[in-house]
């Protein structure tokens, strides 16, 4: 690992992006925010939860060649720094995946603390990164529901398509059960927009619906249909890398001043029922 990840030890804000309907822009979006976050160094980890390892095919790892992925941590064979590797960008490293974590979900219905095996592995190596993320299966079963667990915040993306907004109550109403029953703390980051096309009317009209429904909720920055967006994965690159000029490496990178300047504000507000003192 590079010497910057033991610097400045804090505790990391961890962020988990998930929807359970599939072709949201999920992964795009774990890919891209957390590369987006490194380049304002920021130390990153992206932890890939989903058996598909697209998320390390997108960073340029073969998902084939991964002998020890999260899928062993979370059997307990492996710590996470065990499994983590490094990318392209000096403040970002990801824990991948393959497709062995496909039998996870079947091995931790009878294992002990199975919903909070990921919390205890991130507990771990919180204080080397600033964010954690983690890109989560299209589905809310064992392994999201362990990613829900451990995380801070979820921000979910939402495609500017037809029946965008149908479903959406399924994964809402499995954020409230997970913090009423095992992570009390957890709150929504926001809903992100992808896919917005400007020539679509339809675009425009789900856009309107999110923010008149989630309001403020819903974040500023809109993640476009671009061409440029959609080929980077398969050149193993994050957009910012592959055409830091397109409207989508923009978009992203908007997201990510975005989210920087949120959870900044967060960290300075005071708590419920706690006086706000004169210094840190």
């Amino acid at each position: 690992m590079s010497d910057v990840f033991y610097t400045l030890p804090s505790v990391a804000k961890i962020i988990c992006v998930a929807n359970q309907k599939g072709g949201v822009g999920k992964t795009t979006t774990s890919i891209n925010l957390a590369a987006a976050l490194a380049a304002a160094e920021k130390r990153t980890l992206l932890v890939d939860m989903d058996p598909q390892g697209n998320a390390g095919s997108g960073l340029g790892i073969d998902k084939n060649q991964v002998e020890h992925s999260i899928y062993h941590v979370l059997m307990g064979e492996k710590k996470i720094a065990e499994v983590t590797r490094r990318t392209e960008l000096e403040f970002l490293e990801l824990a991948p995946s393959n497709v062995d974590l496909t039998g996870a979900e079947i091995e931790l219905v009878s294992a002990e603390h199975r919903e909070t095996r990921l919390k205890k592995a991130l507990q771990e190596i919180s204080p080397r990164y600033e964010y954690i993320l983690i890109d989560c299966p299209p589905s809310l079963g064992l392994l999201t529901l362990n990613a829900l667990t451990a995380a801070d915040s979820v921000l979910v993306p939402l495609q500017c398509e037809y029946y965008a907004l149908e479903g959406l109550s399924a994964l809402l109403e499995t954020i409230d059960l997970v913090r009423d029953s095992l992570n009390p703390n957890l709150v929504r980051e926001g809903i992100l927009l992808t896919m917005y096309d400007t020539r679509n009317k339809l675009s425009q009209k789900v856009a309107d619906d999110a923010r008149k429904h989630f309001k403020t909720e819903v974040f500023d920055a809109v993640i476009p249909r671009n061409v440029r967006l959609s080929e980077s994965p398969s050149f193993g690159k994050p957009i910012i890398l592959y055409d830091v000029a397109s409207k989508g490496a923009a978009a992203y990178l908007e997201l990510a001043d975005e989210v920087i300047r949120k959870n900044a504000a967060r960290a300075t507000t005071p708590k419920p029922g706690k006086r706000a003192t004169g210094s840190t």
